[in-house]
């Protein structure tokens, strides 16, 4: 799927139509309040898709219904399975409506309130609201045809009733996509070990192992994995590859290149989170890495050198011993957010 088409699509249908007044007879929605941890910083206020009570709910609601795929067999949670922190657990899925293996890793969803850098591995998105547009009409994910699905939804009295009460419109292909996004900026997971530990919870402690690795994180990771999100939501080529000259399938493999037409920007992928890793194997934007260990010894002794390889890799490196290894392992342990992945706010409903 070409995203950055799915993109400027978004764009036309989200902006083409005017806001209608609110009809009398329909009451107005609730203010939702994003519950913000303490030790996160402020996400940026969402002016265009302001969250309401109903729309998280409604959202939550679409996220689960197997109608919005073309056969009406897979939901948004088929590939987002939260006690994978909404990931799916394979490198690369073949569960679209064509069974075609995709090219691209499902990546996890959660603190996507901060995530104002663009989304996709690539970037090829600029937010929630285009980027579900993507796997919504792409042939080889969820294959739906936008007015079919408005059609299917209208057949419910209740998603009918649902989508005036949130926006005071029809239902309609801008409509559902802002209702998806107000629910995935919702899953916020702030409640691991670690999260406890750093709010100086009661009895919350980190052991000597996890304490070294949490410093071998901030002095050896933190360039991309940085601040509390643990990701500074941009791209970095981590030196997996090192030949870029592959153009099949309009230039995935090239990276952010192929949104920005930018040089430095070949082989450079979007940075993950560190938040939730235990639960989502496989690893990188391809998930050829099959484990934790894997990946540390990757960035100790298998880097790939090329001429758009990150800075932070060519000039710190990263040699590690086997003892840093298994603390940094230990660390990344107490990143897992349990409460989040057994949360039924956020479960199907």
């Amino acid at each position: 799927m070409n995203h950055w088409k799915a993109t400027i699509l978004a764009a036309i249908l989200i902006n083409i139509l005017p806001a209608c007044s609110r009809n009398e007879n329909v009451s107005e929605p609730q203010v939702f309040h994003l519950a913000v941890p303490e030790h996160f910083p402020q996400p940026a206020a969402d002016t265009e898709n302001p969250a309401t009570s109903e729309g998280v709910a409604l959202g939550k609601e679409l996220f689960f219904d197997t109608r919005l795929s073309a056969d009406n067999n897979i939901s948004c949670a088929s590939c987002h399975l939260q006690s994978k922190a909404f990931s799916d657990g394979v490198a690369l899925s073949s569960a679209g409506v064509s069974h075609t293996t995709l090219l691209r890793h499902t990546p996890a969803l959660f603190n996507l309130a901060w995530a104002d850098n663009g989304l996709f591995w690539d970037g090829g998105s600029s937010n929630l609201e285009s980027q579900a547009f993507g796997p919504l009409t792409a042939h080889d994910e969820m294959g739906q045809d936008l007015l079919q699905l408005v059609a299917e939804l209208n057949a419910v009295p209740l998603y009918v009733k649902r989508f005036k009460t949130v926006f005071n419109e029809e239902i309609k292909p801008q409509n559902i996509v802002k209702a998806l996004a107000q629910f995935e900026r919702s899953l916020i997971s702030a409640n691991s070990k670690y999260d406890n530990y750093k709010l100086g919870k009661s009895g919350a402690t980190l052991s000597p192992l996890e304490l070294k690795g949490m410093e071998l994180v901030r002095s050896k990771c933190q360039g991309c994995h940085a601040g509390e999100l643990f990701t500074d939501f941009s791209y970095h080529n981590n030196g997996i590859d090192s030949d870029f000259t592959n153009t099949d399938h309009e230039g995935i493999y090239q990276g952010r290149y192929r949104i920005s037409y930018d040089v430095s920007d070949l082989g450079s992928f979007k940075t993950p989170s560190l938040r939730n890793l235990a639960l989502t194997a496989p690893y990188m934007h391809d998930g050829r890495f099959a484990t934790l260990q894997v990946v540390i010894d990757h960035y100790s002794e298998n880097i790939r050198y090329s001429q758009t390889l990150d800075p932070l890799l060519t000039q710190k490196g990263m040699k590690l011993s086997k003892e840093e290894k298994e603390a940094i392992l230990a660390f990344l342990s107490t990143l897992t957010d349990y409460t989040f992945t057994g949360n039924p706010v956020f479960s199907k409903p």
